[in-house]
């Protein structure tokens, strides 16, 4: 009589234990990609207060906001080039790549002062947690005054960055997303172009 072939396989509870240690292994990645997200949105909100308390000293120590200064080459060396007009608005672009405008001489300012780290000399726009851009700019979406913007901002992080500074609402109050880096949009308009600014 010969033996019967003995069936090879999985039994439920194997089967069970590599189900168990899947779910862990997805779970413990989702959370870490949760965590990465929760750090570039609290980097997002450090860059903002860190940019708007330098911009407040900045004017308290020479009278101007930066980029506007037009003696930012008496007070803190820049060339006579990289002064602003100083009609208490820092114009162009908030996203510029053309040098000595305000919105880039806002960066430069600053850096010479002290105030923020990079090169002293350096008039680009710094670059934020999500790998986008920050700038300046006056009456950018809705705002009576300069603004501070970052790009490369998607749609949860906008409206969890909007709900704790603000309202939540993307074309409304003091923190409002934009499209083409100009008109304030709400976030779920298929016209959000994945950026958020902050009145200063």
């Amino acid at each position: 009589m010969r033996n019967a072939k003995r069936q090879s396989g999985f039994t439920l509870v194997e089967i069970a234990i590599v189900m168990v240690i899947i779910g862990l292994l997805l779970g413990g990645a989702m959370k870490g990609q949760e965590m990465i997200q929760n750090a570039k949105v609290k980097r997002i909100k450090a860059d903002f207060d860190q940019y708007t308390a330098a911009v407040y000293f900045y004017q308290d120590s020479y009278r101007f906001m930066p980029g506007d200064n037009p003696n930012a080459d008496d007070h803190h060396g820049v060339q006579a080039a990289e002064v602003g007009d100083g009609d208490g608005t820092v114009e162009s672009d908030w996203l510029s790549t053309t040098a000595n405008q305000e919105s880039r001489l806002f960066w430069l300012h600053l850096r010479s002062a002290g105030l923020i780290t990079g090169a002293a000399n350096d008039q680009t726009q710094p670059s934020n947690a999500f790998g986008g851009k920050v700038g300046v700019e006056h009456n950018v979406a809705d705002f009576q005054g300069p603004g501070i913007c970052f790009s490369s901002i998607d749609q949860k992080t906008a409206i969890s960055l909007d709900t704790a500074y603000d309202d939540g609402v993307g074309n409304t109050g003091s923190v409002q997303g934009v499209t083409n880096g100009d008109a304030a949009i709400v976030y779920t308009d298929a016209s959000y172009n994945n950026e958020i600014c902050f009145s200063l």
